[in-house]
């Protein structure tokens, strides 16, 4: 500024003046104290970049300034823009409002940001979901939104085998288990024993050597370091086929990844079920060399499936196209309650010869949500050529997140690789499938029972966790505003959170909205 600046009423260097880079202060500035005028310290500046120019430093000791330092003079109180006082400016309490974007010591108090240009992201739709019904004080309230299991009283299940694993790993732990770093690819054992859970262990490819694997974060985990190998290393696949309708997360990560997406049919919504001929006459249109983004079982959102039979149809386009299928399995088990019958798509094409990847989770059939345990596996022609692909695989993984946790590599090893967790395991497995078949029952029963307009056969037709019910978003609209029932806006819904306690009031509901939207 040109003189000396006085701080009204300042003990200390304030804040401000601290955080601005265009501040220099004289190293060894005296601190002076003037009885004579309304001051308690003040701070002697090399000078302020950006100063206001109007600021007039021409106007002498004792004279009034001009500008926005009108009618403010020697002596004046506090809540004045400034005065001039013995060539000195003093800055009241009003210089904020003097100089717009900066405050009382001249200070710009908002930098540009470097994020000035970013808008805030639309929040995820289902985990929006879940933070409105937190939010909802009405005791009704149901949660059809978050695809996790649920016991029969609505509480998050940690299963008996999981918790027995547990227990072992604690009385293990700093002699057979440690916290140590894990591998690139994780753990040796871990792979064998997830291929042969997902392949079978008689397949011929486990046998041979000919897949790769690798330990990756879940099922999202895998599908992104998937589309990164793809990216790098398959330049002939420029675009990935995907459901029409499927897991939202597909296609973002695909995107990242810059793999062009696209779409085949998958559901009708005449009949609630698989559109397989739409399905084979898209993918008849792909261009060699495309992936093709293939649900193992239980659909996600639709939980609709296809038929053994489409299945082979399925795989005979893929063998025909050339195309290269992609298999995400986050419900082995799960779905009917049968690992095998599961695992039959996967073991159709291994069978049938193909070069294939399949990206596998324990998040649903383990319960290991949290622990983000899942694998990658790649099917080649022989052992040479699996060796060479884990090889890439974990030049993809290293940049990306090093190495994978340990903790759910250790709780999967102890329970496929001890045949009394494993059976237990299974007998779980089967509870919780025969559980999501009973609300299915019993929702379709209490819609048929009250006569609700539309047909509900479809409900028990699909399989595993979630049901694309056929609503429409109107009535979602309404279940949510004026019913407390929390659901994707698509129709889709979460079986898991279903009851005995909350299923009339889900009949109740779903008959209202219907009505009232003028049915189905």
């Amino acid at each position: 500024l040109g003189s000396s600046v006085f701080l009204e009423g300042s003990s200390s260097l304030p804040p401000s003046l601290l955080a601005c880079p265009d501040l220099v202060v004289c190293p060894g500035t005296a601190m002076l104290r003037r009885a004579a005028e309304p001051l308690a310290e003040a701070i002697k500046l090399a000078g302020i970049c950006r100063a206001p120019r109007h600021a007039a430093p021409s106007v002498g000791a004792g004279q009034q300034a001009t500008g926005p330092f009108a009618a403010a003079a020697d002596g004046a109180d506090t809540g004045s823009a400034g005065y001039w006082a013995a060539g000195a400016l003093v800055l009241g309490a009003g210089a904020a409002a003097a100089f717009p974007g900066r405050d009382r010591w001249g200070v710009p108090q908002c930098q540009a940001s470097m994020f000035a240009h970013m808008t805030e992201a639309p929040p995820d739709p289902i985990l929006r979901t879940a933070t409105d019904y937190a939010a909802d004080s009405d005791p009704r309230k149901v949660n059809l939104g978050i695809g996790a299991y649920r016991t029969e009283e609505g509480k998050p299940y940690v299963l008996d085998v999981v918790r027995d694993a547990e227990f072992d790993m604690l009385r293990e732990l700093g002699t057979k288990v440690n916290k140590e770093y894990s591998t690139i690819d994780g753990p040796a054992p871990l792979k064998k024993l997830t291929q042969e859970l997902v392949f079978g262990e008689t397949s011929s490819a486990v046998k041979e050597g000919r897949i790769c694997s690798v330990q990756a974060l879940s099922g999202t985990g895998s599908l992104r370091v998937c589309a990164e190998f793809m990216k790098v290393h398959l330049p002939e696949a420029k675009q990935i086929w995907i459901s029409d309708p499927t897991w939202g997360n597909h296609f973002a990560i695909f995107k990242k990844a810059g793999i062009e997406t696209k779409t085949y049919p998958y559901f009708n919504p005449k009949t609630n079920g698989f559109d397989c001929d739409g399905m084979i006459k898209a993918l008849k249109s792909a261009a060699p060399g495309s992936i093709v983004l293939l649900h193992a079982c239980a659909h996600n959102p639709t939980g609709v499936d296809p038929t053994e039979a489409q299945w082979k149809k399925i795989a005979a386009v893929c063998k025909e196209r050339k195309l290269i299928p992609l298999m995400d399995s986050a419900y082995q088990g799960y779905a009917s309650g049968d690992l095998d019958k599961d695992a039959f798509a996967i073991r159709l094409f291994e069978q049938m010869g193909f070069e294939f990847f399949l990206c596998q989770s324990f998040a649903k059939n383990l319960g290991l949500y949290g622990e983000r345990i899942g694998m990658l596996h790649v099917v080649c022609s022989d052992a040479d050529r699996a060796k060479t692909v884990l090889s890439q695989l974990k030049l993809v993984i290293r940049p990306m997140y090093s190495n994978p946790p340990i903790h759910g590599a250790h709780l999967v090893m102890k329970i496929l690789g001890d045949k009394e967790r494993f059976e237990s395991w299974k007998k779980q497995l089967s509870d919780m499938a025969n559980r999501i078949h009973e609300v299915r029952t019993l929702l379709r029963t209490g819609l048929e029972k009250k006569g609700t307009p539309g047909t509900w056969d479809h409900i028990t037709s699909q399989i595993g966790m979630f049901s694309y019910t056929g609503l429409t978003e109107p009535m979602c609209e309404r279940l949510i505003q004026e019913h407390h029932i929390y659901l994707l806006k698509s129709g889709r819904i979460s079986m898991a959170g279903l009851n005995k306690s909350n299923m009339q009031y889900m009949v109740d509901s779903v008959d209202e909205v219907v009505r009232h939207c003028g049915g189905r």
